[in-house]
């Protein structure tokens, strides 16, 4: 759809590259990115794939060594992909690092990591429900979701929610999810939301499950 109308495509892969097989020239976007702290690697590393016809047409937005071929008094010339795209020092230690996370998902198996996924979050989905005054935000087939669930407990601020469960030592995110405009949409003020992967158990989410209904109690009367 966005090839027909000339619009250039993005895709957010911050979900999807570390849970499943991913291939961009199937999907036919011209971009695609995704996090490395999202795939058991470190914080500021991540990935960026590009459209070569399309980088071909685009200037550089930041500039510094390596992204320029020749500079004069007069005129300067940019350097050859990927370079122009890639000025300054690169962050060698954590893409290094985040290159150990790819191989070690891979030892496991994308399939395999997916097929936990699904299975964990099919538990969790199914164990949430049985929350009353709990509310979850988007389907509740694990088949059209990644390995995640936002939510909301009738009653009780998410960022409470959050602040109760951390001092259990269960790590959620509360917030907008950087997606304001779908929770305007929706009309709800923020949500929590929980994330699992490779490492989640079932007797992980069954913890959640208690501490949750320990801050409905608390919380919501």
């Amino acid at each position: 759809m966005a090839r027909e109308t000339g619009a250039v495509s993005v895709v957010d892969g911050a979900q999807s590259v570390p849970c499943m097989k991913v291939d961009v020239k199937t999907l036919g976007c011209d971009f695609l990115l995704f996090s490395g702290h999202k795939m058991l690697g470190p914080f500021g590393s991540g990935g960026f794939y590009g459209n070569e016809e399309v980088l071909a047409q685009m200037n550089p937005a930041f500039f510094g060594s390596e992204m320029i071929r020749e500079v004069h008094a007069d005129y300067s010339t940019w350097n050859e992909l990927p370079h122009r795209f890639e000025p300054g020092t690169p962050n060698v230690a954590e893409m290094i690092a985040l290159g150990v996370a790819v191989d070690y998902m891979n030892k496991i198996g994308m399939d395999n990591i997916r097929r936990h996924e699904r299975e964990i979050t099919t538990y969790a989905l199914k164990r949430l429900q049985e929350i009353d005054g709990l509310k979850i935000i988007g389907p509740t087939n694990a088949e059209m979701r990644g390995g995640l669930v936002a939510f909301e407990l009738k009653g009780v601020h998410p960022h409470d929610i959050a602040a109760f469960l951390g001092d259990a030592g269960i790590a959620v995110r509360s917030g907008h999810h950087c997606a304001m405009p779908l929770h305007v949409r929706l009309n709800i003020p923020s949500s929590t939301r929980a994330s699992f992967h490779v490492y989640t158990k079932k007797e992980e989410i069954d913890l959640l499950v208690n501490e949750l209904n320990k801050v409905k109690t608390i919380f919501g009367g």
